[in-house]
């Protein structure tokens, strides 16, 4: 499959489940999401697709309950939208990197300070 057709694909599925997620769930439990990236495989039958979730651990782990329990109904919901032969698997991914990279804000912000206190 050419390369800008997967691609094409992935900020399709992108845009779409972030608009779902924004206005159709109607889960309680769902917080606040971030979808950061998707990757479709080369053949368009895998999605997988990479959130952000923001909140305290039990509000982390409730949304995410919910959007596994939802992922049914995003992969229907895509298959109605896109124009393809097959519809891909969507599987859910957590992206730790804003984490990451506010512990490592954290932690140069530190040593910025040990270093003027020197």
């Amino acid at each position: 499959m050419g390369q800008l057709r997967v691609e094409k694909v992935q900020e399709f599925i992108k845009q779409e489940i972030s608009k779902m997620i924004l206005t159709e769930l109607k889960d309680p439990r769902v917080g606040f999401v971030t979808i950061t990236q998707v990757e479709v495989t080369g053949d368009l039958l895998n999605a997988k697709i990479f959130v952000s979730l923001m909140g305290s651990d039990e509000e982390k782990e409730n949304t995410w309950k919910g959007l596994q329990s939802s992922l049914g109904y995003m992969r229907a919901e895509i298959g109605k939208r896109i124009r393809m032969r097959l519809t891909p698997n969507l599987s859910l991914h957590l992206d730790e990197s804003l984490n990451y990279s506010a512990h490592i804000q954290e932690l140069l912000l530190k040593i910025k300070e040990e270093e003027s206190n020197k």
